[in-house]
Order: C-alpha cells, then sequence, then structure tokens
C-alpha cells in the first residue's frame, strides 16, 4: 500500500479493490457496492475506493470464495502432487479454501500411530502446495487415536473429525480386501464410533463447534445386497452398484449415528446424503431430536448425475442414485434441508477405473464446478437466489468447521476470498477446461450457465480468464 498526497490530507491506496460488482451477502442478500483489500483482508465496503490493482466486475456477481468442505487430498497420489493440481482446479469453480479428509490406514500414507507425530508429515507435505486455503477433518481409526482429539483440537487446530460407518465389522469381500487390515484399526465398531462421540462432545466450547462427520451406510446390510447383486450376474452397471449399496443402508447407519449423538451430545454432520430416503431420514432425526446439533450435506454429483449417464468412472462411494433421487435432493436444497453442497473431490485416474465394478477404485473429481453447478442448476434452472447460493458454497461450511469470522462472508476484516461470477457465461465442460490432474470427468459435455471469471484467495489474484495466476500461496487454516 501506498499514499498519495491531496492538498495536505493524506489518501492511503488499497492493494486490490473489487469495482462495480454486486455483492452476494450470505444470510442478507445482494448489494452494489465495491469492496477494498489491505493485507490480505477486506479493509472497507462501499464505493470509489483507489487501489493498487483494480479488478472490474461490471455485470458479474461477487460471492464469498467457496468452501470446498468435503475433500480427498493424497487418497490415491501424493499428497503433494494433489495439493499442487487439484487446488488448482479449485480455482476455477470460485473455491478458497478446502478442508480435506485424511485417515490412517491404506490410502493416503498408508501408515498408522499417533496423529501428534503423522499429521505434521501431512502439513509438510501440503506446505507450499496448495493455491487455496487449507485444512483437514482427520478420523480416529484406534482407541489411542480418540484419546488424541483434545490435543488435536487445541494445539492442532483441527475441529472436526470422520467415521466411516460402511467399515464397520464388515469383510469387503466384494473388493477381496479386510476392513481391519485396510483400516489399521483395532476394533471399528459402534463402540469404538461412541467412544469418539464422547470424545468429541467432551470439547465443546461456547465459542467453538467440534463436530462429527459420518459416511452413513450400513455396513451388513451391504454385504447382504453386494451378494444378491453379485449372485444375479454381476452387472458391470452404475444401477447395479446403487442396488448393492441401496439407501436402505443409509437410513439404517443415520438412524445409528443419531441415536448414539443424541446419547453423548456430540454434534454431527451427515455427508453426501446420495437419496431421496437419505433426506428423508435425516430430517426424521431433526424433527425427534430438534435439540441436537445434526446438519446435512450434499455433493455435487448427487444433484448433477444419475446412474443411467456415464460409465464406471462415475463409481462413487455412495453411489450414484436415480434421477428421482437428484430431483429429492434439490428439493432439499431448495427447502432448506441441505446444509452445503460440496465436491467429496478425488482424484482417480482413468487406470483405477477400468471397465469391472468391483475392482474400480470410488471417487473422481468435481472441486471446479462447485460455483458454476450451483448457479447453473440451481439459480438458472430452479429458481435458487444468489444469497442462498453463497450460503450453501461457503457461509454454512464455514460455520460448521470453525471458519465463521475468518471465512465465508464479504465483510470487513474478513480473509478477501472471492468468486468473480459472470452470471451468463455459458461452457461446456471439459476435462481440460477443469485444470484437474485427472484425466477424465464424468460431468464431461453438460452445459453450465455461470462461471467464476476470477478467483481471489487472500487478496491475491489467484485465477482469472481461465487461468492460473502466480505460484501457490495457500495457507494452512488452524480452525
Amino acid at each position: 500500500m501506498c499514499e498519495t498526497q491531496i492538498g495536505r490530507i493524506a489518501v492511503a491506496r488499497y492493494d486490490l479493490v473489487i469495482a462495480n460488482g454486486t455483492l452476494v451477502l450470505p444470510y442478507l442478500g445482494t448489494v452494489r457496492a465495491d469492496v477494498a483489500v489491505r493485507e490480505g483482508r477486506i479493509a472497507a465496503i462501499g464505493d470509489g475506493f483507489d487501489g493498487e490493482e483494480v479488478l472490474d466486475a461490471t455485470g458479474k456477481l461477487v460471492f464469498p470464495a467457496a468452501v470446498d468442505a468435503h475433500y480427498h487430498l493424497g487418497i490415491y497420489r501424493p499428497l503433494e502432487v494433489d495439493a499442487a493440481q487439484e487446488t488448482r482446479s479449485s480455482l476455477v469453480g470460485g473455491v478458497g479454501t478446502v478442508l480435506s479428509y485424511f485417515r490412517t490406514g491404506q490410502h493416503y500414507l498408508n501408515t498408522t500411530g499417533p496423529y501428534g507425530e503423522i499429521f505434521p508429515r501431512v502439513l509438510e507435505a501440503v506446505a507450499g502446495k496448495a493455491y487455496t486455503d487449507y485444512g483437514f477433518h482427520l478420523a480416529p481409526m484406534d482407541t489411542a487415536q480418540v484419546g488424541e482429539v483434545g490435543s488435536l483440537v487445541d494445539e492442532h487446530g483441527v475441529s472436526s473429525f470422520k467415521y466411516y460407518m460402511f467399515y464397520k465389522g464388515f469383510n469387503l469381500s466384494a473388493d477381496s480386501r479386510d476392513a481391519k487390515a485396510f483400516t489399521m484399526s483395532d476394533e471399528y465398531d459402534l463402540g469404538h464410533l461412541y467412544q469418539i462421540m464422547e470424545a468429541v462432545a467432551a470439547n465443546q466450547r461456547p465459542d467453538r463447534r467440534v463436530s462429527l462427520s459420518l459416511h452413513c451406510e450400513q455396513a451388513e446390510l451391504m454385504r447382504l445386497f453386494i451378494d444378491r447383486v453379485r449372485a444375479a450376474g454381476d452387472p458391470q452397471t452404475l444401477k447395479a452398484y446403487s442396488d448393492a449399496r441401496p439407501p436402505l443402508t443409509e437410513r439404517v447407519a443415520i438412524g445409528e449415528a443419531t441415536t448414539l449423538a443424541h446419547e453423548t451430545g456430540c454434534p454431527v454432520n451427515l455427508l453426501h446424503l446420495s437419496s431421496a430416503v437419505a433426506l428423508d431420514a435425516a430430517r426424521q432425526a431433526r424433527n425427534t431430536l430438534p435439540a441436537m446439533d445434526i446438519r446435512c450435506e450434499v455433493t455435487l454429483h448427487h444433484l448433477c448425475l444419475d446412474y443411467t449417464q456415464g460409465g464406471l468412472t462415475a463409481k462413487v462411494n455412495p453411489p450414484i442414485r436415480s434421477a428421482a433421487d437428484t430431483e429429492a435432493l434439490w428439493a432439499g436444497v431448495l427447502d432448506g434441508t441441505v446444509d452445503w453442497v460440496a465436491s467429496d473431490h478425488a482424484c482417480c485416474m482413468e487406470e483405477h477405473k477400468g471397465d469391472q465394478l468391483w475392482p474400480a477404485l470410488p471417487g473422481f473429481g468435481g472441486t471446479a464446478l462447485l460455483y458454476p453447478v450451483l448457479i447453473s442448476e440451481g439459480l438458472h434452472k430452479r429458481g435458487l437466489s444468489p444469497q442462498r447460493v453463497a450460503e450453501l458454497a461457503a457461509g454454512n461450511p464455514a460455520r460448521a468447521y470453525g471458519l465463521a469470522g475468518r471465512k465465508g462472508q464479504l465483510m470487513v476484516g474478513h480473509d478477501a476470498d472471492f468468486a468473480i461470477v459472470d452470471p451468463e457465461l455459458t461452457q461446456t465442460v471439459t476435462t481440460d477446461l477443469l485444470l484437474s490432474g485427472q484425466d477424465h470427468c464424468p460431468f464431461e459435455g453438460r452445459e453450465l450457465r455461470g462461471w467464476p471469471v476470477a478467483t481471489v484467495v487472500g487478496g491475491r489474484i489467484a485465477y482469472r480468464d481461465g487461468k492460473v495466476v502466480g505460484e501457490p500461496a495457500g495457507r494452512y487454516i488452524s480452525r
């Protein structure tokens, strides 16, 4: 920042000014105003600011940069590679912060032990590689790691944890692997879940929400239905995969999890609800247990894809469902049941998908489509307000995961993270457009209307007009 002299009055110039745009404010609405940035923070909102750099947002919507709250850095590739290539892709979707899941066991670092020793290795691998800011959710896989919850919160700034219900007591015969060897855990059962919930509940404070995120599919039922699908001829389709892990498994798991959460007083996040049945189960839990803190997430792929579209490259857990489920999830977005939308981004190369259903690795990338899908499919097609889009992409995940006051809002003092969106820009999704390291895209060919033309992270223009600007400068965010 420098100063210019007007008469005898020194007028400060701001580092960056976003000029002539319409600001989209979560929980408030829209307003025509300029934003001035100084030292990486929003310094003023108003008009007529003088900036060292000015980004003209005429005709554009200025959103808070998205907080992509469900992400997987390093699940199938080295952490440092994913950090560089996949957070680059996040910029395309207007994302300024990613919150990545990490666990011990197979995949990721393929190790187990104390998080006090392993988590610093994770941070070291990602440092200096990410284009967005980033944080981590951690999964306590054994009893010793449950005992670390308090220190992870207080010393490492980790305010969210995870439990995978479909690992519980399940021999994953369809994938020819044993759950205990895969997780490198001791007893990964409901008793283990109860212990995690006790630890998470014990670390609540009036000024912080510590929460447990849940992958809700019931393992024993999955075993039964997988065996039935394979006995019927083992069809290699996304519908067969959905039949093998049907929505009933989500309903039962949600019931188990919310019952234990009520008993322990543990705030929970129900991840990637994929079906009308799962959404109804979440509503029922909220209605039955109104004092509980239950929050609901839906992913881009469950909003956009159905099991008649694409091939095994779209295999993911929970599975892609029917078109009717897709519309039920959109109804949940519109009526407020869904708290946020995330990508569940997991870079998985086409060679790891193949043409056989069961060996194909689950997951794929989508972070570059976070704002485009919400604007095109939500705002334009279904009448979602810009304000609600901002809440789903930024405001609500920031509140849920300990980033309120810093991320997810356009307010003085918050980090200067913006997604400048041209609501009329129409582009057809291609693999190359998304700037990911992934070599395929299940969304390929979809036409979306409304794309970020610039993404600002920490007051720096990191992406503009389809190209990344500058070197990675993302920071670890202690929550």
